[in-house]
């Protein structure tokens, strides 16, 4: 959890500075200003397949302190870009940021294999706690690195240290708690890949999953640039993202016992409900109480959507199938972010933020019929094994 803190505290810091920082390195069309941003969820999409491979070979512990190097190196880079006001370079520093946050993503993995099946939610949800302090830590350097006289690169540069202390303490991590030899027993890989993610719950999984996560991204991203746009301060719109981020992971306290009392597919179909709301409320008008109210509901709805779907795909694979499993179910969700982070930009610059919000109905609707097609097939969750 502390890991999860650390290395997640990074994500709003590439968030909430990608679009401002590009649309400051480009020219009059604004367009790509999102494709930083992009260039992030992609970095992650690779990352998630990259840390699945490394784990395997190496185990969980040098996986995760080589994500942590990783994440320093890609900092670095990215402040470099920005001083010397490269506009692709910043694109591709921001891509090794997100591989360093494609291992992050690892974390709730590696909790939930050492947990019963009842447990696997509560679990889940207790490392995405750490998201609390990374909903603090991340807009706070930015913050305080806007008084600084190169606000953006000194940002970026502060973040390094995160990933050092991520380093330091696992050091500290005994990688028998991250799973068993007979986990990385070669001999034993289970079922094709294809035979996995062709199970009607990993499919309805994936869709919900990448619903909800690709729907925040999409909103999320764009909407920095449509505050200020909109008369809105930095400093306003990185607080927006701040609460946003509070409400992605504030709710985990709670998330894993809602899932174990009302069922997956239930917190999942809530977090999709709760995603429209949210651009109920971004459509009613934009005041600084719409774009803040609407982050919020965001971030909630994106909580039940994503760490249920997770839920969901624990459920469709054994232990020896477990880094084929979740490095499908990640790169097609980070890989669908990453395409719905660079659609934010041109939706945002071609038809304005109301659009951009509209798009939010029919992919949450989507989500809701796969879930009751999956209730129709399935009455009672089951598990491949």
């Amino acid at each position: 959890m502390l890991c999860q803190a650390l290395g997640a505290s990074s994500a709003p810091i590439n968030i909430a500075l990608g679009g401002l920082v590009g649309s400051q390195l480009l020219g009059p069309d604004k367009s790509l200003a999102t494709a930083p941003v992009t260039a992030y969820n992609v970095g992650v999409a690779i990352g998630a397949l990259f840390a699945n491979w490394v784990m395997k070979h190496l185990g969980r512990k040098r996986g995760f302190m080589l994500g942590t190097v990783i994440g320093v190196i890609g900092l670095i880079l990215t402040g470099l870009a920005i001083t010397i006001e490269a506009f692709w370079y910043f694109c591709g520093a921001l891509a090794i940021n997100g591989v360093a946050s494609g291992f992050v993503q690892q974390y709730r993995f590696a909790a939930a294999d050492r947990g019963t099946k009842a447990f696997k939610p509560k679990a889940i949800s207790t490392i995405m706690l750490g998201g609390i302090a990374a909903a603090i830590i991340g807009p706070q350097i930015v913050i305080y690195a806007s008084g600084l006289s190169a606000p953006f690169s000194s940002a970026f540069y502060m973040a390094t240290s995160l990933f050092v202390l991520s380093f330091v303490a696992l050091m500290f991590l005994n990688p028998s708690n991250l799973g068993s030899q007979e986990d990385q027993n070669p001999k034993h890989t289970g079922r094709p890949l294809s035979e996995i993610v062709l199970q009607s719950r990993f499919l309805v999984a994936v869709i919900c999953g990448t619903s909800a996560y690709g729907l925040m991204s999409f909103v999320m991203t764009g909407a920095p640039l449509a505050m200020v746009h909109h008369g809105h301060t930095v400093e306003q719109s990185t607080l927006g993202i701040q609460w946003h981020v509070m409400a992605m992971f504030a709710p985990s306290f709670f998330t894993g016992h809602l899932i174990a009392r009302f069922g997956k597919e239930t917190i999942v179909a809530t977090g999709l409900v709760i995603l429209i709301t949210c651009g109920v409320v971004a459509l009613a008008g934009v005041e600084l109480m719409h774009f803040w109210g609407s982050l919020i509901l965001l971030g909630l709805g994106w909580n039940f959507g994503f760490i249920g779907a997770t839920s969901m795909v624990t459920d469709t694979y054994s232990p020896e199938e477990k880094n084929k499993a979740q490095g499908a179910n990640d790169f097609i969700i980070f890989g669908s972010v990453a395409f719905a982070s660079l659609m934010s930009g041109q939706t945002l610059n071609t038809y304005g933020w109301d659009f951009l919000n509209w798009i939010i109905f029919p992919i949450a609707s989507l989500a809701l019929v796969s879930l009751f097609w999956l209730r129709l097939q399935s009455p009672k969750p089951q598990s491949s094994n």
